[in-house]
């Protein structure tokens, strides 16, 4: 970019330069200059250099590594604010019957022999007419189902973008995962890495399943 400026001056004054885009130039003004009555001025580009900042961790891209280098805190709950309460898990409908149907309650025997245990009589009905059985039966397939869901949400589009698989057979793979009999033991309670390593090894085999 060329530009030229006419100004009066006088001998020793000094020119000053200033400009966001360029850096500060001075030029004193000579008797060379008064007697050419021109001066050739160039300005040079101000480049401002930022430090490096890392507003995140930086990911590869490969979930599994990802997840496996990361740190989470522990959440919040009540004690840390000195507030008494429950933080677990709220039982679903059938663990609370399932809990009711087989409860077993320390306190007066009802012989009325003194300390002991008693056991109500719903419990014994449940246990001899298979009722117990079948909602351990219901629990057991609601946990499974839940965390098969909970997983599918939490991890699934991440999952399929490095594992690909058409989407109607999506579902279809999560199902035959919880069908795993270690599905419980590999998926409950454990960490996003493990559940992935998990996944991955049923991912195999469930290519090999649906091959023509």
């Amino acid at each position: 970019m060329h530009g030229e400026f006419k100004l009066r001056v006088r001998l020793h004054d000094t020119i000053v330069f200033t400009s966001i885009r360029y850096k500060l130039q001075e030029i004193v003004v000579s008797n060379e200059t008064v007697l050419n009555k021109a001066v050739l001025v160039k300005l040079n580009e101000q480049v401002n250099q930022l430090d490096t900042v890392i507003v995140g961790k930086i990911l590869t891209g490969d979930l599994l590594s990802d997840i496996k280098n990361t740190k989470g805190d522990r959440p919040l709950n009540f004690f840390d604010v000195g507030i008494p309460g429950y933080t677990g898990r709220i039982a679903t409908i059938n663990e609370r019957q399932l809990s009711e149907a087989s409860g077993f309650n320390p306190g007066l025997g009802s012989s009325g022999y003194g300390l002991g245990a008693s056991v109500g009589f719903t419990p014994i009905i449940n246990a001899i007419s298979g009722r117990t059985k079948m909602l351990k039966r219901r629990v057991k397939i609601e946990q499974k189902d839940g965390l098969m869901h909970s997983i599918k949400s939490r991890l699934g589009k991440d999952f399929f973008a490095s594992n690909p698989l058409d989407e109607d057979k999506q579902m279809d793979f999560f199902y035959f995962c919880s069908d795993d009999a270690n599905f419980i033991k590999y998926c409950k309670n454990q960490n996003d890495f493990k559940v992935l390593v998990f996944l991955r090894m049923k991912y195999k085999q469930y290519l090999e399943n649906i091959k023509p």
